[in-house]
Formats: structure tokens, C-alpha cells, sequence
């Protein structure tokens, strides 16, 4: 009985451990603003929680690299991410659509994002 009692405690605190590690990943989206590799033209400060109240699907942006800090660099570093990629095919191709369709977006050109410093 005491074996069975210990089985079912390790079993709820395994199911406990479980649910809060989901918690955590669904309501753990990251940072607010996000300051972004530039490159020359000067580092890009990113509203990243307005992104993900526009953008249901965390892939639309992260489908080019993982969720974490200094991932673009990185793959800049390794000639796994392409000059320019992910602003000419994700950041101002979506904004430009947006702002096409007649709805509210963010800005289109270089210098209204990178910031020379």
C-alpha cells in the first residue's frame, strides 16, 4: 500500500511539474522590446509584444531562427542567414502588404527603423 501511495504521489508530482511547464512556455513569450542586430545601418529597437498581439503564429517570424538572444547575428556569423533576408522577405514585405490592404502597420523604410547611434 505504501509503494502504491508513493507511485501515485511521484505520478502528481510529475503531472504537477508537466502543467506548470506548459504554463510557462504558453505565457512566456518574451521581452516587450526587443533591440535588433542592424548591422551597419544601426541597431533596429523591435516592439516585439505589439507583434505578438498582431501575429497569431510565433513562425510568421521565427520560421528563420530560434527564439533567442543574438540568434540573427549568429546566423549572419555562420552564412546561414543572407544580408538583408529577413527584412526584405519578412519585415517591410509585411508591412507593405498591410499598408496596401489599407491597414494600420509599421514603418516601410530603412531609416524609420535602424537607428545610427
Amino acid at each position: 500500500m505504501k509503494g502504491f501511495r508513493l507511485a501515485i504521489l511521484v505520478l502528481l508530482v510529475i503531472l504537477n511539474g508537466a502543467a506548470y511547464a506548459y504554463t510557462i512556455q504558453t505565457t512566456n513569450k518574451g521581452a516587450e522590446e526587443i533591440e535588433l542586430y542592424g548591422g551597419k545601418s544601426g541597431p533596429v529597437p523591435f516592439p516585439h509584444k505589439v507583434h505578438q498581439q498582431v501575429l497569431p503564429d510565433c513562425k510568421v517570424c521565427h520560421e528563420l531562427f530560434p527564439q533567442e538572444a543574438g540568434a540573427i547575428e549568429k546566423l549572419k556569423a555562420s552564412g546561414d542567414l543572407k544580408k538583408k533576408q529577413i527584412m526584405n522577405k519578412h519585415c517591410t514585405k509585411c508591412h507593405k502588404k498591410l499598408k496596401k490592404e489599407g491597414q494600420k502597420t509599421g514603418p516601410t523604410t530603412c531609416k524609420s527603423c535602424h537607428i545610427k547611434k
